[in-house]
């Protein structure tokens, strides 16, 4: 029953995510907001919600830390690592080529926001965290400059609106914006409760397994919470909104640290980071370099391909994923 539990979760997902991804797409194209900000705020924001709900679940009731923070991390390694599966399925040019070198910006606050995290896991193994009552001061400072990302990418792509909309006519001209508000508000609550649902089969299916706290966190629980990431990222891949679909990632991945502080705030024996694994500190400078690899992509804007597959930042992105993988099994903890 687990596993038709489980099967059930995805399809659920599935369903939903192709859904939100048109509507969302819709959203962006009514409103003249480029698909960059739809996707950074709107699709991020609510792919992101099975993790927030998994972090809320398991720092309170579950009372496994370990899980939480592992999902949230892992979770960021994983979005990275869809962009790999982005550029396989572009036949036609690179995503590198194809996307806004826009999506720079959030890609860069997303180092500072995952360093940010990452220095102050190990500086909670050394004893060094400071705190408010329960919560690190590492939280707020998470908060704030997650609002400074959001207020800049905005600003950002506010400039960009009149290029969007010279380069894009109406491509949804028989659906109103009132009707895909309520339609992609519709497939946000079915990804929130299969989401919400999901974890819980995940982790006792994990749990049978046998694996380590941190390692169930980082793997199996990240991968999927990150399911609506993969199925909406990739549907809008599909639709041609190629921005949409890598703004997705870099946002879900700011929303994701962001989670971490409201996971926080909710953890109240003490600081989140000192009832945890230093092994988690690996998953966020993964993704921070799998996120210069990212940036670089962007910048360089390659051509070519291996073997007519993927272009080399692609494969360094797998091969760091691989690598965190492996040494989260050898090393992990919980």
């Amino acid at each position: 029953m687990v596993w038709v539990q489980f099967l059930l979760c995805v399809l659920a997902i599935g369903f939903a995510g192709v859904k939100l991804s048109r509507y969302g797409d819709a959203i962006a194209d009514k409103t003249g907001l480029g698909g960059t900000w739809i996707g950074v705020v709107m699709l991020a924001s609510v792919t992101s919600l099975p993790e927030l709900v998994t972090g809320i679940s398991s720092v309170t009731v579950a009372n496994t830390p370990d899980i939480a923070v592992g999902d949230i991390l892992g979770s960021c390694v994983f979005n990275l690592v869809l962009i790999v599966v982005l550029d396989f399925l572009s036949r036609d040019e690179s995503v590198y080529r194809r996307a806004s070198q826009g999506h720079i910006l959030s890609a860069g606050f997303g180092i500072m926001l995952i360093g940010l995290a990452g220095f102050n896991l190990l500086l909670a193994a050394k004893g060094g965290t400071l705190s408010l009552w329960h919560v690190g001061l590492y939280s707020p400072a998470i908060l704030i400059l997650y609002v400074v990302s959001m207020r800049s990418v905005f600003l950002y792509e506010t400039e960009q609106v009149e290029k969007f909309i010279e380069a894009e006519a109406d491509a949804y001209p028989d659906l109103t914006l009132r009707g895909a508000v309520i339609r992609y508000l519709g497939a946000a609550a079915i990804v929130l409760i299969a989401g919400a649902w999901l974890p819980f089969v995940a982790k006792e299916l994990a749990v049978q397994m046998g694996w380590y706290q941190s390692f169930v966190g980082t793997l199996f629980v990240a991968f999927v919470t990150s399911l609506p990431e993969m199925v909406v990222t990739v549907a809008a891949l599909k639709l041609g909104a190629v921005d949409m679909a890598i703004g997705n990632l870099f946002g879900s991945n700011l929303f994701n640290i962001g989670i971490l502080a409201i996971d926080d705030i909710f953890y109240l024996p003490g600081p989140l980071f000192d009832a945890v694994s230093t092994t988690h500190a690996i998953s966020a400078f993964s993704a921070i370099m799998m996120t210069g690899v990212a940036i670089v992509g962007l910048l360089y804007r390659p051509k070519g391909r291996v073997l007519k597959t993927v272009g080399w930042a692609s494969i360094f992105l797998f091969t760091v994923y691989l690598m965190n993988s492996y040494i989260l099994y050898i090393y992990g903890e919980g």
